[in-house]
């Protein structure tokens, strides 16, 4: 897997059907995830769980001490995020790329989860990279710079604190509403109370995201092996006074 510093928890037997990478904030690291890890195995037993550890040490705090980060947060603005995210792409896209090879998962079935800057790297990868994951869950994160295209066939759910004080909501919310002009497959959530956290409120509508939000590409997928059934319109169909054609 080659220098990647994961926990990983696998089915108890077989091989896995999904694969769930988790991606910590800035000065955090692998197990700073395992509150959505041990719900993820909860609800997928069949999943394989894969929280990465992100590349350097945090460089916020002398001598970075445990956590780690994609790209450095010190003096982080407006003008320098995009950069910085960029830089740090190629590294990350091969992360995602390695483990999808090592657990032998394509990327439909795949899902990038991440948590503040993880959040940030998982939104901003799948404007960079088409067919890297079928599915981004992002917590209290946000894009870089506002999208520029609805990634195809994926599948973004936003989830944020109304009173988050570090990344405050509304860059989320902007970029939301742009996801949806451009024809996105999304949802996102905003709920009072909560600051940056992983809270359980929001790990909770995660999954119900998960478990009832049909993607648009698998209602295409159904729709194109239906059957087609030639027939005539009824009137009831058409409408009172309604015309065919």
């Amino acid at each position: 897997m080659d220098t990647l510093h994961v926990v990983e928890r696998l089915p108890a037997e077989g091989s896995p059907e999904l694969l769930f990478l988790l991606f910590h904030g800035a000065g955090a690291g692998p197990r700073d995830m395992d509150r959505v890890l041990q719900r993820l195995a909860a609800e997928y037993p069949r999943a394989a769980l894969v929280s990465v550890a992100a590349p350097d040490a945090f460089d916020a705090i002398p001598g970075g001490g445990a956590g780690l980060q994609w790209f450095s947060v010190v003096g982080v603005d407006e003008q320098n995020r995009p950069t910085r995210v960029a830089a740090a792409m190629p590294r990350f896209v091969g992360a995602v790329r390695s483990l999808q090879r090592h657990y032998n998962i394509a990327w439909p079935t795949t899902a990038l989860v991440g948590f503040s800057q993880g959040a940030i790297m998982a939104l901003e990868a799948v404007q960079a990279e088409a067919a890297l994951a079928g599915r981004v869950i992002a917590f209290s994160g946000r894009h870089a710079s506002l999208p520029t295209h609805a990634p195809q066939d994926t599948t973004l759910h936003l989830l944020h604190g109304l009173d988050d004080p570090v990344v405050p909501h509304a860059p989320m919310v902007e970029a939301a509403r742009r996801l949806v002009q451009l024809g996105a497959d999304i949802t996102a959530d905003v709920l009072p109370g909560i600051g940056h956290d992983l809270h359980p409120a929001l790990i909770d509508k995660a999954m119900e995201h998960l478990h009832t939000f049909l993607p648009k590409r698998v209602w295409r997928e159904a729709l194109s092996e239906a059957p087609v059934q030639n027939r005539v319109a009824s009137s009831r169909e058409l409408g009172p006074g309604g015309k065919q054609g």
